[in-house]
C-alpha cells in the first residue's frame, strides 16, 4: 500500500520522473551525435582542406622557418664587435703605425669580417696614393654594407608574402565555404563552420608571420646602419695617418713587392727615409733591422735613418 501522502503527491513524481527521463534521453542523443560535429583542430583542418590548401600551408610553414633562421643571423651578426673586431682593430693600429702595411694586409686577409674586407681593399691600392685608397674604401664598403642589407631586405619580402599567401587561402576557403553552402544550404552547419574556419585560420597565420618580420626588418635596418658607420669610422681613422708619398710604387697584397715600378710614380729604388722611433722593419724588403744600420742586410738597399 502507498501511504496516503505519497499518493497525494504521485501525480508531481510522476511529472518530474517523466521530465527527468525525457532530459536523460535527449542528453543521450545529443552525446551520440556530438563527435559529428566535433570541432576539428589545426591539422584536422589543414588535412580537410584538400591538396590547395596543404600547400598554401606548406609555404606558411617554409615562409614562418625563413623568417626566425634571419632574425638569428641578423642576431648574431649585425653586432659592432662583429664587422670591427676590438682585437683585430688593436693589431691595425700596431702594424699600420709601425709602417707595416704588408703585415696588415696580411692580417685583414686572415679574417673575414667587414673592417678587414674594406681595409684589405684599400691597403691594396696604396702605392697608387691617397686617392686610389679612399676610392677603394669607399667602394668595397658599399660593397659590404649592401651584402649586410640585401640579407635583411629578405624579412621585408616575408612581410609581404606572407599576408598574399593567407589571402590566397582566405580565397579558396571561401569557394569551398560557398560550395557547401550551394550544395547543402543551412542543412550542414557543421561543414559551413569548417571551410569558414578554413579562411580565418589561413588569414591569420599570414598576419602572424608578416607582422613580427616587418618589426624585424625596420630593427635590423637601424641596427646595421649603427655599425657599418662604426666601422667605417675606424677604416677612416687607420688610413688616416698613411704617408702616401713616401709610398709611391709600392705593391701590397699577394704580389708584394716595396720597389716595384708602377705607372705614373717611377722607381721604388734608392735611399728611403725610416723613422727609428716607429720601425725597425726595412721598407724595401720588409726585413727586420736594427735601428742604425746601413744598408739593409737583407736587400743591400741604402737606408736614411732619421731621429
Amino acid at each position: 500500500m502507498i501511504p496516503t501522502k505519497l499518493r497525494r503527491h504521485l501525480p508531481l513524481i510522476i511529472f518530474l520522473a517523466v521530465l527527468a527521463l525525457g532530459y536523460a534521453t535527449g542528453y543521450a542523443q545529443d552525446e551520440a551525435a556530438a563527435p559529428e560535429h566535433k570541432p576539428e583542430n589545426i591539422f584536422q583542418t589543414i588535412k580537410n582542406g584538400g591538396v590547395l590548401i596543404m600547400l598554401i600551408w606548406f609555404c606558411i610553414v617554409g615562409t614562418s622557418v625563413t623568417m626566425v633562421t634571419l632574425i638569428i643571423q641578423n642576431a648574431m651578426s649585425l653586432r659592432k664587435d662583429k664587422l670591427a673586431p676590438p682585437p683585430l682593430i688593436q693589431a691595425l693600429q700596431q702594424t699600420i703605425g709601425a709602417g707595416n702595411y704588408q703585415e696588415a694586409w696580411a692580417t685583414c686577409a686572415a679574417n673575414k669580417n667587414y673592417l678587414a674586407n674594406v681595409l684589405k681593399a684599400g691597403l691594396s691600392r696604396l702605392g697608387r696614393g691617397k686617392e686610389a685608397v679612399e676610392d677603394a674604401v669607399a667602394e668595397h664598403g658599399l660593397r659590404e654594407a649592401t651584402a649586410l642589407r640585401t640579407r635583411n631586405s629578405y624579412l621585408s619580402v616575408i612581410g609581404v608574402v606572407s599576408p598574399m599567401i593567407g589571402l590566397l587561402g582566405t580565397v579558396i576557403g571561401m569557394m569551398g565555404a560557398f560550395a557547401v553552402l550551394g550544395s547543402s544550404g543551412m542543412k550542414d552547419p557543421g561543414a559551413l563552420a569548417g571551410k569558414i574556419g578554413e579562411v580565418l585560420l589561413a588569414t591569420a597565420s599570414g598576419l602572424f608571420i608578416a607582422i613580427p618580420a616587418f618589426v624585424s626588418y625596420y630593427i635590423f635596418r637601424n641596427v646595421s646602419q649603427m655599425c657599418i658607420v662604426h666601422a667605417d669610422d675606424i677604416v677612416n681613422t687607420l688610413i688616416m695617418d698613411i704617408p702616401y708619398d713616401e709610398l709611391a710604387g709600392v705593391q701590397i697584397g699577394e704580389n708584394f713587392d716595396a720597389g716595384a715600378p708602377m705607372p705614373g710614380y717611377g722607381f721604388g729604388g734608392g735611399a728611403r727615409k725610416v723613422s727609428m722611433a716607429l720601425t725597425t722593419a726595412c721598407p724595401v724588403c720588409n726585413g727586420a733591422v736594427t735601428p742604425g744600420v746601413n744598408p739593409c742586410p737583407h736587400c743591400a738597399a741604402t737606408l736614411d735613418w732619421s731621429a
